[in-house]
């Protein structure tokens, strides 16, 4: 079993805004591509365009429809839609879509490292991420057994656990200007739904983020305190304010169309 290390006061993370977040997966696709040539790859991917593809993705994105009277899922991950439970209350009836960005939370007591037994899993006491030794990993999948968030992904070709290193390899690189250590993921999204930052400080502006906007932890009842937080979508407007403000259209007379026109309305209108 792999022992955890003392709680530091730093801890790197990420706070994903559901309320901009489009779906795009952009963020999947630039940390497929960082991290396949990097310290941590490659991911393999398998019959990548048969029936039944299969590969590694460190980030993931599933989309929901929240409705004020629940919430049913249209993703492909059921554990995730737990972490919505705050989610359906104040919108109204009409189904909005939530995109749900998903990876590794960098828990502070993460059980995926406790489980390890040959120290593959292990947390960094310096910055709090949770990285996994490729070359200790014998690739038993205990691990993600104790991840309820299904952060774990198993490379079926290369035999080894491997998950979302925060880009450590790039966060910390001396090479890149100061703004661009940063997350492949956070780097890529268009609509900066995607933070970085050390929400051990509460000075910090992710900190401050997530203060402002009510940020909460995923799934806080199984007591792993993820690091990484989530933003809610803000309530919207009632649908009927936004319609009533729309102007009546304007009655069209069809006898005083073109001729093109008419024809065109007799026909449709049969």
């Amino acid at each position: 079993m792999t022992m955890l290390p003392q709680p530091g006061t730093k801890k790197l993370g990420l706070v994903i805004d559901l309320d901009i977040c489009v779906g795009c997966h952009a963020c999947a696709v630039a940390c497929k591509e960082w991290n396949d040539g990097g310290d941590f790859g490659p991911l393999p991917d398998e019959n990548p365009y048969g029936k039944e593809p299969l590969g590694v993705w460190f980030n993931r994105v599933h989309s929901y429809e929240v409705t004020g009277d629940g919430r049913r899922e249209t993703g492909d991950k059921a554990q995730v839609s737990n972490a919505l439970p705050s989610l359906s209350s104040g919108f109204p009836s009409p189904a909005m879509t939530v995109h749900f960005p998903r990876s590794c939370l960098h828990c502070e007591t993460p059980e995926c490292v406790t489980v390890c037994p040959t120290g593959a899993s292990y947390k960094r006491a310096e910055d709090g991420i949770v990285l996994v030794d490729e070359d200790k990993c014998i690739g038993c999948k205990l691990c993600s057994w104790a991840c309820p968030y299904g952060a774990r992904e198993y490379s079926e070709q290369r035999g080894v656990m491997q998950k979302c290193t925060l880009c450590v390899d790039r966060i910390y690189n001396e090479s890149f200007d100061e703004i661009d250590r940063q997350p492949a993921c956070v780097m890529a999204c268009p609509t900066r739904a995607r933070h970085f930052g050390d929400l051990g400080d509460v000075d910090s502006a992710v900190s401050k983020l997530v203060a402002a906007r009510g940020g909460y932890d995923l799934m806080p009842e199984m007591g792993y305190k993820p690091v990484n937080k989530y933003l809610p979508p803000r309530p919207r407007r009632d649908g009927s304010t936004c319609t009533s403000a729309k102007a009546a259209p304007e009655a069209i007379d069809p006898t005083k169309l073109p001729p093109l026109l008419r024809w065109m309305d007799k026909i449709l209108s049969r």
